[in-house]
C-alpha cells in the first residue's frame, strides 16, 4: 500500500499542515517525516448513513494529500463504533443502529470515499476485525485503561450532565474504541475534525501505554451546513451529498450565505476567496466547480444553465423541474404542501414554521404569483409551478 516519498520531508511539512486548525504537534510530525519512511495516516469514519457529504470530504481530501505524497492512507470503517455513534458535539444520545444496517451503509460509503481517495493506495480496515474477537473480559481490561474522570472531561458530556440530560454508559466506550483503533494499526497520524480532539488524545494515551510512538493529532476545521450555523450533518438535514444529482448539488450550493463562501473556498477548494468577484458570480463558480468534481464538467455546466434558467431568468414554466403529486389526503394549504414537497421531492426536512417564514418572506409563488398568506389554500386543478425558495421549485400536474 505504501510507496516512496515523493518530496523531501521539509517540503511536506508545510503542505501537510496547511489548512489544519491544530496540529499536536508540528515538531512531532517533523520528526516522523524526518524518518523518510511512509507514515501510517488514519482517518476513521462511521457509516451511520449510506451517503458521504461535503463535510466528510475535508478529512478525505487531507488523507488523499498524504497519499499523493507517498504515505499509507488507512481508512477505518467503524462498523462497531457506528453502532454506538460518536457522541462528539451531541446534545443527546444517537439512535442505535444494528450491525446489518451499518454494513449496508458501508457498501456505498466505500464507493463514495473512492471518489476522493486512490483505491489502489488505500488500506481499508473495519474495526470489527478486532472488536468482534473480544470477549467480555477483554472489554473490561480495555475499560480499565481509562478513568471515569477522564471521560467526564469531555465538554459535551459535561454539558449534558449539567443540563440534566442522560449520558449513556455505552457512549463512554466510543473514545476508548477509537483510541484502540490507533493502537491496532499503529497509526503515526490521525486526522479528525476539531470535535475529535478528545478521542484522538485517548488514542495517544493508549499508544503510550502500549509502548508505541504516539500519533500526531491533525485537527481539521468543521464545515458548516446549509443552515450556516451547525456542522454539516445528515441528522440535521443541512448536507450536500456527493452523489446527489448535479442539479440538486448545484442548487443547494447556491443557497449558502455570502459569509460561508470564504469557508467553502478554503475548506473545499483549498484556496482563498477573492472579494474582487461579484458574490453571485463567485457562488455560481463555486457551485459549478464542486459539482464538476463529483460529476463532470459538462454536467456541472448544464446544472448552472438550468439554475440560471429557473432562477436568474425567472423562466420557471419552461424549466425542467421535478414533478410533485401531493397525496390525495393532504390538506391544500400552502404550509402543508410546502412541508410535504420539501420532504418528498428534495429530502429536506422543513418544519411548518420554516415554511411559514418562507411564505411570509415572499419566497413562495404559485403559477408565477407570490403567496404571502400562510393560510392560503391552493387550487391545483390544471397544474402549475410551485416555487418554494431560491433553489427549490416543483411542477404539479
Amino acid at each position: 500500500m505504501s510507496s516512496p516519498l515523493t518530496s523531501p520531508f521539509s517540503d511536506q511539512l508545510a503542505a501537510l499542515t496547511a489548512g489544519c486548525a491544530q496540529v499536536l504537534s508540528e515538531k512531532e510530525l517533523a520528526s516522523k517525516l524526518a524518518l523518510c519512511r511512509p507514515l501510517k495516516v488514519k482517518l476513521g469514519v462511521d457509516p451511520t448513513s449510506p451517503d458521504i457529504h461535503l463535510g466528510h470530504t475535508v478529512g478525505l481530501s487531507k488523507l488523499r494529500q498524504f497519499q499523493d505524497l507517498g504515505h499509507e492512507a488507512i481508512l477505518i470503517i467503524g462498523d462497531f463504533t457506528a453502532m454506538i455513534g460518536d457522541p462528539s458535539g451531541r446534545s443527546a444520545t444517537r439512535p442505535h443502529l444494528s450491525h446489518d444496517q451499518v454494513m449496508e451503509h458501508a457498501k456505498s460509503y466505500q464507493d463514495q470515499a473512492f471518489k476522493i481517495l486512490d483505491p489502489e493506495k488505500t488500506s481499508v480496515r473495519f474495526n470489527g476485525e478486532w472488536f468482534g474477537k473480544m470477549n467480555f473480559q477483554d472489554v473490561m481490561r480495555l475499560n480499565s485503561r481509562v478513568t471515569l474522570q477522564q471521560m467526564l472531561q469531555r465538554e459535551d458530556f459535561r454539558e449534558r450532565i449539567d443540563k440534566g440530560h442522560p449520558v449513556r454508559a455505552h457512549e463512554i466506550q466510543y473514545p476508548i474504541m477509537q483510541g484502540w483503533d490507533s493502537v491496532v494499526i499503529q497509526a503515526d497520524v490521525e486526522l479528525g475534525g476539531t470535535d475529535q480532539l478528545f478521542n484522538i488524545l485517548v488514542g495517544r494515551d493508549l499508544q503510550h501505554e502500549e509502548g508505541q510512538h504516539q500519533q500526531v493529532a491533525m485537527m481539521l476545521p468543521i464545515l458548516t451546513g446549509l443552515d450556516g450555523i451547525q456542522k454539516m450533518s445528515k441528522s440535521l438535514g443541512n448536507t450536500v451529498g456527493i452523489t446527489e444529482a448535479p442539479r440538486e448539488m448545484f442548487g443547494k450550493l447556491m443557497s449558502i450565505s455570502d459569509e460561508q463562501m470564504v469557508e467553502y473556498h478554503r475548506l473545499l477548494l483549498h484556496e482563498e476567496f477573492s472579494r474582487e468577484i461579484h458574490p453571485m458570480e463567485a457562488k455560481k463558480s463555486l457551485a459549478e466547480r464542486l459539482t464538476a468534481r463529483f460529476h463532470s464538467v459538462a454536467e456541472a455546466l448544464r446544472a448552472r444553465e438550468e439554475f440560471e434558467l429557473r432562477f436568474s431568468k425567472k423562466d420557471l414554466e419552461s424549466a425542467d423541474l421535478p414533478s410533485y403529486e401531493p397525496p390525495v389526503d393532504l390538506p391544500r394549504d400552502i404550509i402543508s404542501l410546502g412541508v410535504d414537497a420539501f420532504d418528498r421531492v428534495f429530502s429536506i426536512q422543513k418544519s411548518r414554521g420554516d415554511v411559514r417564514r418562507l411564505v411570509e418572506g415572499g419566497s413562495v409563488s404559485w403559477k408565477g404569483e407570490k403567496v404571502t398568506d400562510p393560510k392560503a389554500a391552493l387550487f391545483l386543478d390544471g397544474g402549475g409551478v410551485l416555487k418554494l425558495d431560491r433553489r427549490s421549485a416543483v411542477r404539479i400536474g
